[in-house]
């Protein structure tokens, strides 16, 4: 869990003196605090792009809303012609019925549970068989669907453990083997919405970090393999984002918060108590509320991926202050990040 000492700033180290060449004062103090009114880095992108975009499909999972949703729409804006994956097509959701209310030949919802194997095959065979010319393949694929939750790690149980793994981990790889053959054809792009989470670990947050450092390994490994075929893989990591995508309603996380206490072994309620568990929820409806609001950085950072004709390895769509700790958490010694930000 989040904790008040996690925004303490590098500057009240006692008998360090923090500085950075090149930045004034004021930048420092903004660059080393946590807070929500510090502005998200944006990055300028190069304006070589691929083209015609006309004729490019890309496959969007997890369109059902956030940064999913938001990217179906921009992508079909900019001209590809979109295949929206959709968790809840069949139960009506309303951010798939908005989608479809643009009634464009160019962006299509399709029923697709990145859990189930059926449903990807048939999310596949969709794509393949509205393209113009199968044999050039699909141009992209963008594995955004994803679960989160929150909790110690003697507060999360297995099956949790298990589920966030499912959805966020291997419905990547599941949607990524399916996908490569019609990617490859196209020597296409794999761009995979991981998170900053998934280079630096954060408390309470054990189930999301393992599966997004899964995501990164699993980046990496595709990116190096890929390269002599001329297919390129992308990561997108974003910072705070909760309060833009409605992760986490305050209503959602007492539910959930209710029904870990209610799972929790006796031994483990009687050894931390109430109070304390009651102390993390409230910290992490804290941190549920701050965070960036605007969504525009992560949909830049992956239309930039699907679109340079040199995309990054890494985009890092997030605020100066998680930018900073990220490198400090990865690039300094741990015993020296764990004093900064965990001790």
């Amino acid at each position: 869990m989040l904790t008040a000492r996690l925004s303490r700033p590098l500057l009240q180290l006692p008998g360090k003196t923090w500085s950075f060449s090149g930045r004034e004062n004021e930048m420092r103090h903004t660059l080393l605090s946590s807070t929500s009114s510090v502005p998200v880095a944006c990055r300028t992108y190069a304006a070589d792009t691929v083209s015609p975009v006309g004729s490019k499909a890309v496959l969007v999972t997890g369109c059902d809303s956030g940064f999913g949703f938001s990217l179906a729409k921009h992508l079909h804006s900019k001209g590809f012609l979109v295949f929206a994956g959709c968790l809840l097509k069949d139960k009506g959701d309303d951010g798939v019925k908005e989608l479809d209310s643009l009634k464009s030949d160019r962006l299509r919802t399709i029923q697709l549970n990145v859990c189930k194997s059926e449903d990807v095959e048939k999310a596949v065979e969709t794509v393949r068989s509205s393209l113009q010319d199968p044999e050039k393949g699909m141009w992209g694929l963008v594995n955004n669907a994803g679960i989160s939750t929150f909790g110690e790690v003697e507060f999360t149980s297995m099956d949790t453990y298990k589920e966030v793994a499912e959805v966020n981990l291997w419905g990547t790889v599941r949607m990524t083997k399916s996908c490569l053959p019609l990617i490859r054809r196209a020597k296409g792009r794999v761009v995979n919405i991981s998170s900053m989470l998934g280079r630096m670990a954060n408390p309470a947050r054990s189930p999301y970090c393992i599966t997004k450092f899964g995501v990164e390994a699993f980046s990496d490994c595709l990116r190096y393999e890929m390269h002599p075929l001329g297919v390129k893989v992308s990561v997108v990591e974003p910072g705070n984002y909760i309060a833009a995508t409605s992760l986490y309603s305050p209503e959602r996380i007492q539910a959930i918060a209710n029904r870990m206490w209610d799972e929790l072994p006796e031994v483990v309620r009687r050894d931390y108590g109430r109070k304390y568990f009651d102390e993390k929820i409230s910290k992490m409806e804290n941190y549920c509320n701050s965070g960036s609001t605007d969504t525009s950085p992560v949909i830049d950072a992956v239309t930039h991926a699907l679109t340079a004709t040199t995309p990054y390895t890494r985009y890092h769509p997030m605020d100066y202050y998680w930018w900073l700790r990220m490198q400090i958490m990865t690039h300094l010694p741990g015993a020296v990040s764990d004093r900064i930000y965990i001790h």
